[in-house]
């Protein structure tokens, strides 16, 4: 019982490192996936339009022609505030934005029926659509039965030429990854009341192009604007790096927070040692009478205390598995124990059990023999 309790320590401070640690770093990579989704290799750039200093579409497009190296696709965005009706049914969360005909290989999406926008659509401002699967679902109840159905989005009637595959297998939310619809974004500046457009999406022809396309851009806006407060870079990729450092960042943290308790059980090992060496002084007496050496006691309780922590760990280290898969599937996340942390914990463990016992097996060995036999 007293072993138990002396490894009961070492095992909630084991599990409960690797439990806060799989956790964090389950949800933080649930994160990195759905940012990743994004797409790594796309950057936005948003402008301040001034009266005397803009970049219009024309410039955008002209700067792109000249660096198809660099950049695999080009879209103007225009962001929209509007309600989709199609009878008395409504949609009021969904996604509206004027695009280019790029915008769909830019999001690395693919249709699941009809066409996708075209710069005939663009030239003409024509009144048509792409949406995503779950409003074509909500209206129409699948995406073949949604082409060439008309909806009105701020009272203007929209045909649906294009639905996109479903992205959330899961799934289907209001709000939601397939929530969406795209436009020309001629005609969306036109409802949005707007002559600028401030953001555009480019995405590079390859990941390694992201520091030299971010340069070839804020070149290009510098010589419009001279005043670099009036435009913004932003790689998909360098938020990618800044967000992986904060998770890492967090599961150190998280992870020295439930280490304290590790500590705690260290003192406990020490604690429960010394009152072993106080019940054993007759028998370390006796060994020591017999021709032990002092080495020979030291090793003895040092090792028992090894043992001890030992097997406190690898407990810790199931009960934390165990634990960190249940939690993970009640959060809805893939939570799996981090090879870093089961090695970390587990070897703090273990030399929690060598340094805190080391003090206890010091007293032991230097019992002087005749005292420790004459001990009651």
């Amino acid at each position: 019982m007293r072993s138990f309790l002396t490894m009961l320590g070492i095992i909630i401070g084991v599990a409960s490192v690797i439990i806060l640690v799989s956790l964090v770093n389950g949800y933080m990579s649930t994160v990195v996936e759905n940012f990743a989704s994004m797409g790594v290799n796309q950057m936005s750039v948003r402008l301040t339009n001034l009266s005397s200093r803009k970049a219009d579409v024309d410039d955008f497009y002209d700067f792109y022609s000249e660096n198809t190296d660099i950049f695999a696709q080009m879209s103007p965005n225009v962001s929209l505030m509007a309600t989709l009706k199609k009878g008395n049914d409504s949609l009021t969360s969904t996604s509206i934005s004027g695009c280019s005909e790029e915008y769909l290989d830019l999001k690395n999406y693919e249709l699941e029926a009809g066409r996708n926008i075209q710069y005939a659509d663009i030239l003409s401002r024509n009144k048509v659509c792409v949406v995503g699967y779950y409003v074509a679902q909500e209206f129409f109840g699948d995406g073949q039965s949604a082409l060439g159905e008309t909806i009105k989005i701020n009272g203007y009637a929209f045909k649906i030429i294009g639905v996109v595959e479903r992205q959330d297998e899961d799934d289907l939310d209001e709000g939601g990854t397939d929530d969406f619809l795209w436009m020309p974004y001629s005609i969306a500046v036109k409802m949005a009341r707007s002559a600028d457009i401030s953001n555009y999406t480019f995405a590079t022809a390859d990941i390694d192009y992201t520091d030299r396309a971010k340069e070839l851009l804020e070149n290009f806006l510098y010589e419009i604007y001279k005043n670099e407060d009036l435009y913004r870079v932003m790689a998909n990729s360098e938020m990618l790096d800044s967000l992986n450092e904060q998770i890492a960042m967090m599961s150190a943290m998280l992870g020295g927070i439930a280490g304290i308790s590790l500590l705690v059980a260290g003192v406990g090992v020490m604690n429960i040692m010394l009152v072993s060496v106080t019940e054993r002084t007759r028998e370390i007496g006796i060994r020591k009478s017999l021709g032990a050496k002092r080495g020979t006691i030291m090793q003895q309780f040092v090792i028992e205390a090894a043992v001890t922590s030992s097997i406190g760990g690898v407990i810790g280290i199931v009960l934390g598995a165990g634990v960190t898969g249940l939690a993970g599937n009640l959060m809805g996340i893939n939570a799996v124990p981090t090879p870093g942390a089961v090695l970390i914990s587990f070897s703090v463990s273990v030399g929690i059990g060598l340094i805190f016992g080391y003090m206890p097996a010091n007293r032991a060995a230097k019992l002087n023999p005749i005292d420790a036999l004459r001990s009651e």
